[in-house]
Parts: structure tokens; sequence; C-alpha cells
């Protein structure tokens, strides 16, 4: 029996990964320079399956840290020392450690011979960073370019205020590293990048990655299913009609249509039974969702599932009680940096397929 070829929630490699030969021409041409990458998108788009797929065939030594996880500069500087320890030779990181400022702590596991890092309290944790930062260019080469990957770096604002300034003061000066900005929050990454007054302005090319185009998505789709039934056009057009195309969306409902495809051949309502079965499957998380959303986002929410109105028109505001456009603006803003919404140039839409379909059923109810 095939192995079902449709994979999604972790990162993704060859046979899963789909398509993006444009932005992985991109991406690569880019590394080839001495510039920097800044690769922005809404959650679930499939940014880190594309860069780790980019940086691997590039055979360059790697490291990658998610902003996500860190509580402080302290903690920043220790998770890149760890990060470096784990691609260099001990002895060779060990020297150049000896010249830090403030001396971390290291303790070897010795089952996994991984290095786990601290430091002590420090007066300043400006020190701390600069040396850590100023380590990886100091270990790169020319041969052998060091990649660093900061993935949802709009955090990096709430590790600390001052820490953009801090970082862009240091890695300004390196040039023998390509570094990738990743992030999720669109605004707050343009914010970053493109506002004339942040640290950051102009310091890399940005690339904004959207849906993967539905001719090439379905060519994806129809490969994967002519295993085992032939109906996979038809397959592959209903899946991308209710998915709209959304990379981690398709996979998923793709992969349950082809577990049913495999049990019942013959069936002929394969995708709406799949979609129902996934409905099901969150039936609780999605009521946990809106059990916390405040009540202009559940408004919002429920007027964009059941309408095609746009949720900053005025017909809008008047069908489903906007007391004002200002009100509108700030849930739309709040539901985008949950990861609710996403936006597409000036339009906005309901991140999750199935999400929006359980709306619209529990109004039906």
């Amino acid at each position: 029996m095939p192995k079902n070829p449709f994979k999604f929630g972790s990162v993704v490699d060859t046979p899963y990964f789909t398509d993006r030969r444009e932005e992985m021409r991109r991406v690569k041409e880019i590394l080839a320079s001495e510039n920097h990458l800044i690769v922005s998108s809404p959650r679930r788009f499939g940014k880190s399956s594309l860069i780790f797929k980019a940086v691997q065939d590039l055979d360059r030594p790697v490291i990658s840290l998610d902003l996500q996880l860190i509580t402080s500069t302290t903690d920043l500087a220790s998770q890149l020392l760890r990060r470096i320890y784990r691609i260099y030779p001990f002895e060779k990181v060990r020297q150049y450690v000896l010249h830090f400022r403030v001396i971390p702590t290291l303790k070897i596991n010795p089952v996994s011979n991984a290095v786990d890092v601290s430091f002590h309290q420090a007066i300043s944790e400006q020190p701390l960073l600069e040396d850590v930062l100023n380590l990886l260019e100091q270990l790169s080469s020319d041969k052998k370019r060091l990649i660093v990957i900061f993935d949802e770096f709009q955090e990096a604002a709430r590790i600390s205020p001052q820490l953009l300034q801090q970082m862009r003061a240091i890695m300004q000066h390196h040039k023998k590293l390509n570094y990738i900005f990743m992030g999720s929050q669109e605004s707050l990454i343009r914010e970053i990048f493109e506002k004339k007054k942040s640290s950051f302005y102009h310091f890399g090319l940005v690339m904004p990655l959207g849906k993967i185009p539905k001719e090439d998505f379905e060519t994806y789709l129809v490969h994967g299913f002519q295993q085992i039934t032939n109906k996979s056009l038809r397959l592959a057009e209903q899946i991308l009609h209710f998915s709209d195309c959304h990379p981690y969306y398709t996979q998923q409902l793709a992969y349950m249509v082809w577990e049913k495809c495999r049990r019942n051949p013959d069936g002929t309502e394969l995708v709406a039974e799949a979609v129902q079965d996934l409905i099901r499957q969150h039936d609780m998380d999605y009521e946990r969702i809106w059990y916390n959303c405040q009540k202009t986002d559940k408004k919002l929410l429920i007027g964009m599932a059941l309408s095609g109105l746009t949720p900053l028109s005025q017909e809008f505001f008047n069908q489903y009680d906007i007391p004002a456009a200002s009100t509108a603006y700030s849930s739309l803003k709040r539901l985008a940096v949950s990861g609710m919404l996403s936006k597409s140039g000036n339009r906005y839409e309901i991140d999750d397929p199935f999400f929006s379909l359980w709306l619209k059923q529990k109004r039906e109810e």
C-alpha cells in the first residue's frame, strides 16, 4: 500500500515540499550574496519549510533560533552560544569564549554531549550579547559562510525595548555571514524593516510569502492522489476550493481525504466528509477560542464567516452592529496578531477555513 504523500504540522522536506520554485530561487540568490533576507507571511504558510529546504541545499553551517521561546537578552546570548557549540568544534569555540568579558558556565550532558550554557548575573546584558554575536562573525568564513536564522523576529521588542537597537549596532559590522529574519506578524515585521525610524530600516531584502498558486498546488495534489484513485483531479479541485490554497490547511485536508479514499475509493463525498471530521476533531479548540474572544471580535468573525463584505465597510458595520471604524480597526489588529485573521494587501480573511465553517454551522444551529 502506498504511503500517504501529504504532511502538515511540521517543517517538511522532499517529497512533501510543495512547489515554491521561484521563492526557492530567490532565497538562494540572496544567500549567495552578502545581503540579508526578511521573510514575512501569516502563520502556517510554509516559511520554515522554504528556508530550511533552501539552506539544506546550500551545504553551509546554519544556526536557527525562535525568539518566541526567548525570555531575556541574557537568555538570547545563552541560546545562541549553545547552538554555536552544536556545529563548531568545542575547543575552537572555547578559545574565543575565554576572551569574553563575562565568562559563561558550561555543562556537558554525558549522554548527548550537548553543551548547556549559562551566564552569571552581569551588570549589563550588552557585553554578553555583543560577544556572542561577534563570535558568529569570527567563526564564519568566506568559503563556509554561516547562515543565522531568527524566527518570529518581531518578538525582539517584547524581550527588551532596547534589543533591536543593540542587535543592529553589532550586526551591521558583520561581513562574513547571512542573517535571515522570519516573522508571522507582517505589520510588525514591516515596521522593523521598512520604517525609517527603526534600527533595522533597510537592513535586508524583504520577501513576503503568499499562498501557493492554485495551478501548482493542483498539480501537486493530483500527483499525490493518482496513486490510489482515478478521481485525483476532482478531489484536488474540491480541496483547493475549500482551503483557498492555504498551505497548511490544504495539506491537512488532503491527508484526511487520502486516508478516506484509501479505505473507500468509490466514495462520492470524500472531501465533505473529511471537512466535517476535522471540524468535529477541533470542536473543543474552537469553542475555547470563541469564548476567549471579545464582543467586537465575535461580531467581526461572524460577519466575515457569513458574508462576503469587507469588515471595514459601512454596510458591514450596519449589518453586524459595529459602532465605529476605530473599533473595527482595533479588533482586526487584535485578531491578526493572535493569528486568527490573515491579511493580504488590504483584504482580511479568517485564517482557518475549518473555523470559519464551524462558525457558520453554529449560527445555523
